[in-house]
């Protein structure tokens, strides 16, 4: 497939009608920059003094597209107009398409003709005064200078802006595109965090309500419906409760009422004398320090609270065990349960539990299992966490 030749853009279009139009009134004027008489100029007639102009008119429209090859052209043009009469628009143009190639050229042409025309600069300068050695001769550097260094200079001038505000737009960009990346990643977190909260203030609740309106369906004996349905309605208060906080503070947006304060490991004396009156044999074993940090004492209060919701869901009948101990600067917790085949009521479980536990324990650096381990007296279910305590842990 032919590539096809780049399009003239339109203002370099009307640009060089424009420059064609005035050259030829001045030609037709008979307004030249140079005698007949001169000596400079050899070719003599006023017809050749349209060549240069018509040539650089064309190379003015390819001064955005072509801008290098626009420039040679136009280089090899003025040199043939300045053996003539010369036209003054002829020279302009040309001044244009030395501003056009170091602006809209390559880096590489735009600092060779930067240098080239400085060069030309100072050479028509000094060797005109070295072989004259008039004062007159510095004349020659000087519309040397005006011709090709002050548009070369000033191409570079504004292409360096150029250059400038295109990096400050990309820099611009960049940054909005990592806010929004933070924002993003920052309501993702949230959410993630709100979906842990949500589950763990009101999956215990919510299982045991489960468990035992299907244990007071099961059985038609009215006392122990009337056992059951006292623990519906203690889970229901305590969960309507927890919901209830937590809208509280998801609305809560004037400052003007006190933060509720976060579950700690103290905590957990009431957690598993719940799970005592939902129906669960459970010891706790606690040797762990009095000042842990909050965010630790929040998670492993959150971590023994699934935990002792997932037995309570999947455990079969026996002695659920919580043990917290805290050696080297580590808070470590273990929970086990009997494990295998339940026999009676159970709730259904999404595995979200366990994936809640696991982040909070990596959020704070630390570790967690939980699986079926065997055991003296067959196969139990074990869920263990290790929370670092040093000093500057994150809130």
């Amino acid at each position: 497939m032919a590539v096809r030749p780049p399009r003239p853009h339109p203002f370099d279009v009307r640009a060089a009608l424009a420059g064609l139009l005035g050259g030829l009134l001045l030609w037709g004027i008979h307004l030249a920059t140079r005698p007949a008489h001169d000596p400079i100029v050899l070719l003599d007639g006023r017809w050749w003094i349209l060549l240069p102009l018509v040539v650089t008119a064309a190379c003015e429209a390819l001064r955005r597209t072509l801008p290098r090859t626009a420039l040679l052209v136009g280089w090899a043009a003025l040199t043939v107009d300045t053996i003539t009469q010369g036209n003054l628009v002829t020279l302009v143009m040309f001044t244009d398409l030395v501003y056009a190639a170091v602006l809209y050229g390559p880096p590489t042409t735009a600092r060779r003709v930067l240098w080239v025309s400085g060069v030309l600069t100072v050479v028509g300068t000094v060797v005109p005064v070295a072989i004259w050695q008039v004062p007159k001769a510095v004349l020659i550097g000087a519309v040397i200078g005006l011709v090709a260094f002050m548009p070369a200079a000033t191409g570079w001038i504004v292409r360096n802006h150029r250059d400038a505000a295109e990096a400050a737009r990309l820099h611009a960009e960049q940054t909005a595109l990592l806010a929004e990346m933070d924002r993003a990643q920052a309501v993702v977190a949230e959410r993630a965090r709100m979906a842990r909260e949500l589950h763990d203030l009101v999956a215990n609740h919510l299982s045991a309500i489960a468990i035992h309106s299907t244990a007071a369906l099961s059985l038609d004996d009215p006392d122990t419906s009337r056992q059951a349905l006292g623990v519906i309605r203690e889970n229901s208060v305590e969960g309507l409760a927890e919901m209830r906080r937590l809208i509280g503070i998801l609305r809560d947006t004037g400052g003007d009422k006190e933060p509720a304060a976060a579950p700690t490991l103290d905590g957990v004396g009431a957690l598993v004398d719940g799970a005592r009156t939902n129906g669960l044999d459970v010891i706790l074993d606690a040797d762990h320090g009095d000042s842990l940090p909050t965010p630790v004492g929040l998670a492993a209060y959150r971590i023994v609270q699934e935990s002792l919701t997932n037995a309570l869901k999947h455990a079969c009948p026996g002695r659920v065990t919580v043990t917290l101990r805290q050696p080297n600067g580590s808070l470590h917790i273990a929970v086990t349960s009997p494990y295998g085949d339940r026999h009676g009521p159970s709730a259904p479980g999404s595995g979200a539990g366990l994936v809640g536990m696991r982040e909070r324990a990596a959020l704070l650096d630390g570790t967690f299992e939980a699986g079926p381990e065997s055991a003296e007296h067959g196969k139990i279910w074990v869920v263990r966490a290790c929370l670092p305590v040093a000093e500057g842990e994150p809130a």
